[in-house]
């Protein structure tokens, strides 16, 4: 095995020509609402509108990942609803297992039903291939499970967690979500993810202020197979990266090789003598040949840079 290095992306003969890289650009813990600061503008009026949407629905489920979208959308249906409200985690090896147990957490902190189920998308050769709309045939098997389960329950309305700034992203589940009638109601309601943050925090929920974390999937160049063994890799790459106290993290997949994403504020910390030396052997642990650190830091959705088009943009 190779010794692991902390150079720039240059290439790996076992992973392959990395991706290609534009040019460089010029534990929460809840709190109480008396100390949320001032409101943010608009948003009693946002938290009014979505409060009053879910009044109408009588029963729903909600697609629940953990995250503060789904996590703030189940905390309002919840105070809305009641029992009514229920919770759904899709349970596959792309979903860490740190997640999974963040999930189980906060549904227990909120008192509400939490059904966990299995699902599949592994299983769809279109989906382990990688291509572009990767996330279109995960959100088929999730929202067909969701839809499934809420027709169980007697429920008539699946939810996610989709938001105003959602819309421009690269977001291919979004056919899949009109497809099965998902409704969005942070979105109806007019709710960015400033507005999120701002009425979770208020609310005390101890996710207000947790990164933003996509599916590990995610994490793989368009074009790169997608397998159970490579996602565990990578999560005990993300793992090993949080333990050791980096907050926002991404281990990007190129075979052999991890690119490590951090803040841009911590590089030098990673790149430290005692971080690197620890970095390369846990690492190699994990099955990585070897180690580069990505310059320019962490950004959300860095490998819908090299697909066609470019800037993420609005899904289609």
């Amino acid at each position: 095995m190779r010794d692991a290095d902390f150079r720039p992306c240059s290439g790996d003969a076992a992973a392959g020509p990395p991706d290609p890289v534009p040019p460089a650009a010029s534990t929460a813990f809840p709190v109480t609402a008396g100390r949320s600061g001032p409101a943010a503008p608009g948003l009693d009026e946002r938290i009014a509108r979505l409060r009053a949407l879910l009044a109408a629905l009588d029963r729903a489920v909600v697609c629940f990942s953990g995250g503060v979208d789904s996590g703030y959308l189940l905390a309002e249906a919840a105070g809305v609803l009641g029992d009514r409200a229920t919770a759904l985690t899709a349970v596959s090896p792309s979903l860490a297992p740190e997640e999974r147990a963040g999930a189980e957490d906060l549904a227990r902190h909120l008192g509400v039903r939490h059904v966990l189920v299995e699902t599949h998308e592994l299983d769809d050769a279109r989906y382990a291939s990688n291509p572009v709309n990767r996330c279109y045939f995960c959100k088929v098997e999730v929202y067909s499970v969701a839809v499934t389960e809420a027709a169980r329950l007697g429920a008539a309305h699946v939810l996610d967690g989709f938001n105003v700034d959602d819309r421009n992203d690269h977001r291919p589940g979004r056919r899949a979500a009109r497809e099965q009638g998902v409704r969005s109601p942070l979105d109806e309601a007019g709710f960015g993810k400033a507005e999120v943050r701002a009425a979770a925090r208020r609310l005390g929920l101890p996710v207000w202020d947790k990164p933003a974390l996509a599916c590990l999937s995610s994490r793989f160049p368009y074009g790169t197979g997608i397998t159970p063994e490579r996602l565990a890799r990578v999560a005990a790459g993300e793992r090993v990266l949080r333990e050791l106290g980096f907050r926002v993290c991404r281990v990007r997949f190129h075979g052999a090789m991890a690119r490590i994403e951090v803040e841009p504020h911590e590089i030098p910390r990673l790149r430290s003598a005692g971080m690197r030396g620890e970095v390369v052997r846990r690492f190699r642990d994990a099955g990585f040949a070897r180690v580069t650190v990505d310059p320019r830091g962490y950004r959300q959705g860095s490998l819908n840079e090299t697909r066609p088009g470019g800037a993420p943009e609005a899904s289609a």
